[in-house]
């Protein structure tokens, strides 16, 4: 059995993305490259790591346990080449991070440029779909989250409360007038998210405003849901750090405050990589540094 340490590298690209051509890219090299040392390790270590099928390269059980000792060959040469450059390792590599969709539109996305200055060698993947990206699977390196893990391998930290209002446009209060109590809610076309497919609880707004509201535009993007609250489509729930950035959407019964919270969340194994980390204290840096962007009575 013989095998090296780039053909871990090149293992484990493929087993974060499931893809030849994204390890590749990842990598710096061609897809043929890519297949070629997969192949090799294979027959070197001769079991199956992967199956391979039409939609990409899927981890077999033992492939599943390889990442894990992968893994920790790759954070061990990480500290070994922190400690030879006496602390001052380049941070490199590809970071997948997933984050809700207002998060990552609305607040991360404005400050990669900044990212991208303090850690030029860091590339990041920022996945907004709208589902949970397993950690444990790999599918993600870290995670921003509106409800921790309740069990598992996982390293996690509270990284903010966010306060959320009720907003409409000044058109629409034009037209509709403003509601001036909470039973006033249920004579204005609201809209929110679509209720059976809402992938965390924290998203779950409206029955804490008034339990009968039913709105009539329904979502699973908060885009959507802040254009047509901008369009004078109806009154919507919305966070502070994005509604604060339109200046034609009024508070609504400006005493209703929600609030929720943000959390990252990483798997323990990969907490010690150096690029993790970097873009770790990025995060925590950036939101601390806009603390006021989502709560009013941050100090």
């Amino acid at each position: 059995m013989q095998f090296t340490w780039d053909d871990l590298q090149f293992f484990l690209a493929v087993a974060r993305s499931g893809q030849l051509s994204s390890a590749a890219r990842n990598l710096r090299t061609s897809h043929a490259t890519v297949s070629r040392r997969i192949d090799r390790l294979e027959f070197s270590l001769k079991v199956k790591l992967f199956e391979r099928n039409p939609r990409g390269y899927v981890l077999t059980p033992i492939g599943h346990r390889f990442v894990e000792t992968a893994e920790k060959v790759e954070q061990e040469a990480a500290r070994l080449q922190e400690e030879l450059s006496g602390g001052d390792l380049v941070q490199r590599g590809v970071v997948r991070m997933s984050a809700p969709e207002g998060f990552s539109n609305f607040f991360f996305a404005p400050r990669l440029a900044e990212l991208s200055h303090c850690h030029p060698s860091i590339t990041l993947e920022l996945v907004t779909i709208q589902q949970i990206m397993s950690l444990s699977r790999k599918e993600a390196d870290l995670a921003v989250v509106l409800d921790p893990p309740k069990a598992g391998p996982y390293h996690f930290e509270h990284l903010t409360f966010y306060q959320l209002q009720i907003y409409a446009s000044k058109d629409y209060l034009a037209r509709n007038g403003a509601p001036q109590t909470p039973d006033d809610l249920l004579s204005h076309a609201f809209i929110g998210y679509i209720q059976d497919m809402i992938f965390a609880p924290g998203l779950d707004y409206l029955g804490d405003i008034h339990p009968k509201i039913r709105p009539g535009f329904q979502s699973s993007s908060i885009f959507s849901q802040l254009t047509a609250t901008r369009n004078g489509l109806g009154l919507c729930v919305l966070p502070l750090f994005i509604a604060h950035q339109y200046p034609e959407l009024r508070p609504v019964l400006p005493n209703t405050v929600l609030k929720r919270d943000y959390w990252i969340v990483c798997h323990r194994d990969m907490l010690q990589v150096p690029r993790i980390r970097s873009v770790m204290d990025f995060l925590r840096n950036s939101v601390k540094d806009n603390a006021h962007r989502f709560i009013t009575d941050a100090p």
